[in-house]
């Protein structure tokens, strides 16, 4: 299941939206820029009101004609034209410097922004339940802070800032040229309204297909990282050729979407220049008739003639006019873009966060001098559970057994699909529970439910005889170490990596964990001993190394509650040995939950479960499962195998 995208059409709701968020952060910035947008405008609109001047009150007094039989020679009007160019010229610097400066102060605004929305998204992100990252592809996740945050950059750091601009320089040209010839504007008028009409048909064309590009560029992604992250499957079953063929088909929808995004976006520009080319040419035949003609232009300032500044004035306006136009529209495709970006980080911040009603509080604990559980900010590797006593108005704490009871659990990762039916088990304090299965029998389902990664449909599951729905999630995860069959390390050090359990674990209590599982040898082989960087998941390492720095990285933890899904999978059968003396100190005082294909890894385990298609069909010790003769007796002698 791909991520959600945002509907064609809904742009509006995703630009209002957009708009309130960069508001709510930088309204001083935002405000200061649009006075200095108006500077901008004002000034680049200002400048084509010296041309009619500069002809009028310069050049034509200077060239003889019957109403100047005697014209004026040029040191009588140097003066008035020195005056203009610098009367002009202060205008156009206004224009520079607001134009510097609006556009410094919105490059520093667009990245505080962009900064804000990437820690934003990350930190909801880490909200968001496992379901989530089940029903996407992580590259299509990460396409949403490479490609979508970029697009947004590109929206908000020059598009709107443009567009605004243009805006305004149009505002104030219509304007300009209505008060100079009413016959003439409506020309302007009459172009205006077949831009606008041409601009919504291509742009809403090339919206749907950049919105159509957005999401296939996050899929192309996803195929990438999962072909990047299976390369060695690939080779091994020689899968090169079936890889590009997939590749190839997502590439080229990716091909059709752009080409077709861009067919309109690009055609867009050409379009609005030969309509601004017509209106020039109409423009000036009729500014020419009415000049020669001497009729009146009925100007919004009274019924005069049109005389040859305002008519060089107004087709240069035009000209001016045309290219704002054009520079507006060529902004569609960038906004498109941009919304749709912005559309697909809105519909990750809009994505539920994990629900937590819990209220209990589980806790690190000591003993006082007086033999009495009390908090402590410390990790001592002693948990309780807090609850307050409202009549006496005091707080009491009661130790951590490790306790875990399911009671008629049905679950199912889709409501209509149900795999764990009727599974009611009980893990007493220091117990070590094992689960035998086929895969897909709902081993690892199960403890997946202890630390609610998923909630249960229907039954209870209690932890020292409290629903774990009342107990916070993160305090209910902590208090529960866990080694998963697919081991994943950070970038960084040894050290690092084992301190993840405990990021307050002093060195000592790091070493103390890499004996107990039993990885300080190899780890002081290493060039750099506990400092050996690790990066790529641990590449470097040997896959059952990796699995021993994450059993060191549980055992640092020093949970009351351990669960081993699958932890000697990748681990040869010496390793295996070394691994199960440093988990049987790990399980001291423990209750552990550990799901093996290897019967060998749960034979001295207090109970075993065995499971086939979510449900408990056989439960007891080693010997009482042999002696029953059961599936499990057929699965230890090898008449019956494991799928």
């Amino acid at each position: 299941m791909r991520g959600k995208m945002p509907k064609t059409g809904n742009e509006g709701k995703v630009a209002k939206r957009l708009l309130k968020d960069l508001f709510k952060g930088y309204k001083k910035e935002l405000i200061l820029v649009f006075i200095l947008l108006i500077f901008t405008s004002i000034s680049n609109v200002t400048g084509s009101l010296f041309t009619p001047r500069i002809i009028n009150e310069v050049i034509t007094p200077c060239i003889p004609s019957e109403k100047n039989p005697i014209p004026l020679v040029f040191s009588d009007v140097s003066g008035k034209l020195i005056q203009l160019i610098i009367t002009m010229g202060t205008f156009y610097i206004i224009g520079i410097i607001s134009s510097l400066l609006y556009t410094r102060i919105m490059a520093k605004v667009t990245q505080h922004f962009l900064n804000d929305m990437r820690e934003k998204t990350f930190a909801h992100m880490q909200t968001l339940p496992i379901k989530y990252f089940d029903r996407r592809t992580h590259g299509d996740i990460m396409s949403i802070y490479t490609n979508d945050i970029d697009a947004i950059r590109q929206l908000v750091g020059s598009s709107i800032p443009n567009l605004i601009h243009s805006a305004m320089i149009i505002i104030g040209l219509i304007a300009i040229m209505f008060s100079y010839s009413i016959w003439l504007s409506l020309v302007v008028f009459l172009g205006v309204i077949l831009m606008i009409i041409t601009t919504k048909y291509v742009g809403g064309n090339s919206g749907k297909y950049f919105v159509k590009q957005q999401r296939t560029l996050g899929q192309l992604e996803g195929y990438v990282e999962e072909m990047m992250h299976g390369a060695k499957v690939v080779k091994v079953f020689c899968h090169e050729e079936e890889s590009k063929k997939a590749f190839d088909e997502l590439n080229e929808q990716l091909r059709k979407d752009v080409t077709k995004a861009n067919s309109f976006g690009n055609i867009l520009g050409p379009i609005m220049g030969n309509i601004g080319n017509i209106m020039y040419v109409l423009l000036a035949v009729l500014g020419t008739i009415l000049y020669l003609t001497e009729a009146p232009n009925l100007s919004i300032t009274g019924i005069g003639l049109l005389g040859i500044g305002n008519a060089v004035a107004f087709l240069q306006m035009s000209k001016q006019f045309t290219q704002n136009v054009n520079s507006a529209s060529m902004q569609i495709n960038s906004i498109v873009m941009g919304l749709a970006g912005a559309g697909r980080v809105y519909a990750l911040l809009d994505e539920e966060s994990e629900f937590d009603e819990g209220y209990v509080t589980l806790v690190n604990a000591k003993y006082d001098d007086e033999g009495n559980l009390v908090e402590t900010k410390e990790r001592t590797g002693i948990w309780a559970w807090k609850h307050p006593h409202k009549a006496e108005g005091t707080i009491t704490y009661q130790l951590l057994q490790g306790d875990i009871r399911m009671f008629d659990v049905d679950f199912g990762y889709y409501p209509e699909k149900i795999v764990l039916h009727d599974v009611t088990l009980y893990a007493e304090p220091g117990q070590k529970v094992a689960f035998v299965g086929a895969t897909g029998a709902g081993k690892t389902t199960i403890t997946n439910l202890i630390n609610r990664f998923y909630d249960i449909a229907d039954g209870k599951i209690r932890y020292d005889g409290i629903n774990i729905n009342k107990i916070k999630k993160p305090d209910l995860r902590r208090s529960l170490g866990i080694v998963l069959q697919d081991t994943n390390l950070f970038t960084g050090t040894v050290r690092d990596n084992i301190r993840y359990g405990k990021l307050n674990a002093t060195d000592e209590e790091i070493i103390e964990a890499a004996h107990i599982a039993n990885a300080y040898d190899f780890i002081m082989r290493l060039p750099d001993g506990f400092d050996t960087m690790l990066e790529s998941d641990g590449a470097n390492l040997s896959q059952g190394q990796r699995q021993l720095i994450s059993i060191a990285r549980a055992a640092v933890a020093n949970a009351p509650v351990m669960i081993l899904d699958e932890a000697t999978s990748s681990i040869d059968t010496r390793t295996e040995r070394l691994v199960q003396k440093g988990t049987d100190q790990l399980m001291h005082g423990r209750t552990v939950f550990v799901i093996a294909h290897r019967l060998s890894t749960v034979q001295n385990s207090d109970v075993i479960m065995v499971l086939d298609h979510g449900r408990i069909i056989e439960r007891g010790s080693h010997e009482d499962l042999i002696a029953k003769g059961g599936q499990y007796y057929s699965l230890y002698t090898g008449a019956f195998e494991l799928e």
